[in-house]
C-alpha cells in the first residue's frame, strides 16, 4: 500500500507541525508514505469564492502528483471534501475519477482503511472535540445529533485510544465555529459571534485543548482564545494521536 500525504497550503504555511505529526502516525502505522514536493492549493479558496471554473491548474497538478498512489491521505477535511466533490480535469478525467474514489480524510483512513484498534500515544489533558462541518456533514466522519439514530464519531473513537486522555462533553456538540473559509471574510461580524460561543462552550465545560480533523477551524478558534488571552489551545487530532507526554 503506497500513501500520497497531502498537505493543505494553510497548514503548510502556518501549522507545520500538524503535517509533521500526520507524517510520523502514518509512519508509525507502518504506512509507506511518499510526499509529492511539487504540491500545492487543491483550489478550494477559489471554488468557494465562485471561480471554479479556474481551477483547471491546481486540478491538473493535483492529479499528476497523487494519481499513482493506492491512496491519498490529508489532515484536513474540507480540502479532501472538495477533491472529492469537485476535482475534474478536461484531458484526464479518468484518473481524476480515481482520485476522488480514493482520498481519504486522515481519521477515516485510519477507521476505516487501516482499521486502527489501538494507538501507543499519551495526552494527559481534557479534550473537547470540535466535530467539523464538512467532516461530520460532507464526509459524514460523525453522527449528527439532529438525527434520531446511533451516534458515531471516527475522531472520538481514535481519541478514546489516547491514554490519559480526558474527553470532555460539550453542551452543543456539532455547532459550526463560524469559520466556513471565505464565510469569515465575507460575514466577518456573524463568523466571529459564531466562534466566540463555540469557543466558550469548550471553556465552560473545562477543556484545556480543543481538537479537530480541520486546523482551519481551529485556526479560526485560536484567534479568537488569543485575543481573549485564554490558557485553552488548539492541537490537531494527529498531533495528539501521535503523543507521548510522559
Amino acid at each position: 500500500m503506497t500513501v500520497g500525504l497531502f498537505i493543505p497550503c494553510y497548514v503548510d504555511q502556518f501549522y507545520p507541525n500538524a503535517a509533521i505529526a500526520t507524517l510520523k502516525l502514518l509512519q508509525r502505522l507502518n504506512v509507506d508514505v511518499h510526499y509529492p514536493m511539487n504540491q500545492t492549493c487543491c483550489g478550494q479558496p477559489m471554488a468557494n469564492s465562485g471561480f471554479e471554473h479556474l481551477t483547471a491548474g491546481c486540478n491538473n497538478l493535483f492529479i499528476d502528483n497523487f494519481s499513482q498512489f493506492d491512496y491519498v491521505v490529508s489532515p484536513s477535511g474540507s480540502c479532501v471534501l472538495h477533491l472529492k466533490d469537485h476535482l475534474h480535469s478536461a484531458t484526464e478525467e479518468t484518473k481524476a475519477r480515481g482520485i476522488r474514489k480514493k482520498i481519504y480524510e486522515l481519521t477515516e483512513f485510519l477507521t476505516d482503511v487501516l482499521e486502527v484498534k489501538s494507538l501507543t500515544a499519551r495526552f494527559p489533558h481534557k479534550v473537547g472535540v470540535h466535530q467539523s462541518c464538512h467532516g461530520q456533514r460532507g464526509l459524514k466522519l460523525a453522527q449528527m445529533t439532529e438525527l434520531v439514530d446511533q451516534p458515531f464519531s471516527k475522531p472520538l473513537q481514535l481519541l478514546n485510544m489516547v491514554e490519559d486522555l480526558e474527553l470532555v462533553p460539550l453542551t452543543r456538540p456539532d455547532e459550526c465555529c463560524g469559520f466556513g473559509g471565505t464565510f469569515c471574510v465575507i460575514e466577518e461580524a456573524v463568523s466571529v459571534k459564531m466562534g466566540k460561543d463555540r469557543v466558550a462552550d469548550h471553556i465552560s465545560n473545562g477543556a484545556q485543548y480543543i481538537t479537530a480533523a480541520d486546523m482551519s477551524c481551529l485556526m479560526h478558534m485560536e484567534g479568537i482564545l488569543k485575543r481573549q488571552n485564554s490558557q485553552v489551545r488548539v492541537l490537531h487530532i494527529a498531533e495528539i494521536l501521535n503523543a507521548q507526554e510522559q
